[in-house]
């Protein structure tokens, strides 16, 4: 059972979420010929004060 886990900065929209999440099932069934069924996907969004490089986080970044 292919499980992948994706981390992004919070702040798109639940369809480019589902988009992601439709594209990452269908490269794995195709990579791995996984049954699509088995494909697990996990995304988790961050706060950009809660990433950062480089001791900056990206709020700090953008601001």
């Amino acid at each position: 059972m292919p499980l992948i886990q994706v981390s992004l900065r919070e702040g798109r929209d639940p369809q480019r979420i589902r988009a992601l999440i439709t594209a990452l099932t269908e490269a794995t069934v195709a990579a791995l010929d996984a049954p699509k069924e088995s494909v697990r996907v996990i995304v988790t969004e961050v706060p950009g004060s809660h990433w950062a490089a480089g001791d900056v986080t990206l709020d700090e970044k953008d601001a």
